[in-house]
């Protein structure tokens, strides 16, 4: 007997999204207020730190920061600041930032990719300090960061310019060596640390902090002194929670993830977004959504295969499977100390044998009562479709909105849904 499906619809989610104008005048208005050509000499190198994820607008804030240095006839080029991402490989990182727009032809600026570093101080606690060798032979570095929730660590410190200093420029061996030290030492403690033996020992000259909002546009830019970094980017990520896009619901039986990749979380897909921030496979107490079953359908071209966070699903689409580079992937996770993050779910062909199998976890719950929501992507959240029972909820939220009523969902001739389209209803059937 066919196992009925919940109807389907639209909903929109109204999200706090200020909004840059033009960003490449405020990159420039940013470092402008740094005064940074009093320190910056004609002929002087500028080592521009980038990393790997999917930055709204990255390769215009990047063209914008060479543009910036060039004015003081300056020679900027850039480094990968990546940890273990790329394969841990120096070709690897140099294709990462090929896949997010940012090439020589684009910003005008040469690659220096390597994954060489150098011990230039030492934690309290022992621990070598690592820094990118090309980033050390320049005369100036300058650390180009988004400040954002991250997918682990948490309090004052997440994804932003400390975080890159320890684990992007650190390369490999700081990403590893960072990892591992946080299951001892408070992650905020380390790279706090690390940020101190850089003040005196590196060649750190600027930061640029870079917010986006839910749309995946910039809503923010700033600059900052390296001595500043710690009070600036607690500040940044103050008004990144703000602006952080969540589900609006508490309790979901099945979320659907068209991607997942590493250009959008450390883990593929946000875990302060699917509520799986400390346990691969259920919420904490007190932690939400709480969500029965997770299932990823596909890999993002820009991972390169690295499908790190795959085994916080319960199930994937079998063509996610077969895109995973197995060793880029088991690097990430044994960096993150995390070997679960690597494990694959159960997988099946079709989209209808997945759903089959997840409304048949439900135990009493009626399958076209679940609970279900759908999403692009963990990045994306002004718009996903949700399942008929839901409805009476949205209408108790000023914030939500329904924008296009119920429908049931149009599989193809092979028993697949098409991929979900922000914008456009293409997987339901009218």
């Amino acid at each position: 007997m066919d196992m009925p499906y919940p109807l389907m619809f639209r909903l929109g989610q109204k999200l706090h999204n200020p909004t840059l104008g033009n960003v490449p005048d405020a990159v420039d208005a940013a470092l402008s207020k740094l005064r940074l050509g009093m320190k910056v000499k004609a002929g002087d190198t500028v080592a521009i730190a980038c990393g790997s994820r999917a930055i709204a607008n990255y390769a215009v804030i990047i063209k914008a920061v060479v543009a910036h240095f060039r004015k003081f006839k300056a020679i900027p080029f850039l480094v990968p600041a990546m940890g273990s991402h790329g394969g841990g490989t120096a070709e690897g990182q140099r294709e990462l930032l090929h896949t997010l727009g940012i090439t020589e032809e684009v910003t005008g600026a040469e690659i220096r990719s390597s994954m060489e570093t150098r011990v230039i101080g030492h934690l309290p606690e022992g621990m070598p300090v690592y820094c990118d060798e090309e980033a050390l032979n320049a005369d100036h570095t300058v650390v180009v960061n988004r400040v954002k929730l991250h997918s682990r660590f948490h309090n004052d410190v997440q994804s932003g310019l400390l975080k890159m200093l320890a684990m992007g420029l650190g390369k490999l061996k700081g990403a590893q060596l960072y990892h591992h030290a946080a299951e001892d030492y408070p992650f905020e403690e380390l790279t706090r640390g690390v940020h101190q033996v850089m003040l005196g020992n590196a060649n750190i000259l600027a930061g640029l902090m870079v917010l986006d909002n839910s749309r995946e546009q910039t809503a923010h830019i700033l600059a900052a002194l390296p001595q500043d970094f710690v009070e600036k980017e607690k500040a940044m990520l103050q008004y990144s929670r703000e602006l952080f896009p969540s589900l609006p619901f508490r309790f979901i039986d099945i979320l659907l993830v068209d991607e997942i990749g590493t250009s959008f979380s450390s883990f593929g897909a946000d875990s302060n977004v699917t509520g799986r921030k400390y346990n691969a496979h259920a919420a904490v107490e007190g932690e939400f959504p709480k969500i029965r079953t997770i299932v990823y359908r596909d890999l993002s071209p820009n991972a390169h295969g690295n499908a790190i966070g795959v085994g916080h699903a319960e199930f994937v689409r079998s063509r996610l499977v077969r895109k995973i580079d197995r060793k880029a992937t088991m690097l990430s996770a044994i960096t993150a100390r995390m070997p679960t993050l690597a494990a694959v779910p159960i997988d099946f062909e079709t989209d209808r044998e997945i759903l089959d199998a997840a409304l048949s976890l439900m135990g009493l719950t009626l399958p076209e009562r679940a609970r279900i929501v759908w999403i692009r992507n963990t990045a994306n959240m002004c718009e996903m479709e949700c399942s008929e029972v839901l409805l009476e909820e949205v209408r108790h939220w000023k914030d939500l909105s329904v924008l296009r009523g119920v429908l049931p969902l149009d599989f193809d001739g092979d028993g697949n849904l098409r991929d979900y389209v922000v914008g456009e209803a293409v997987s339901i059937k009218a």
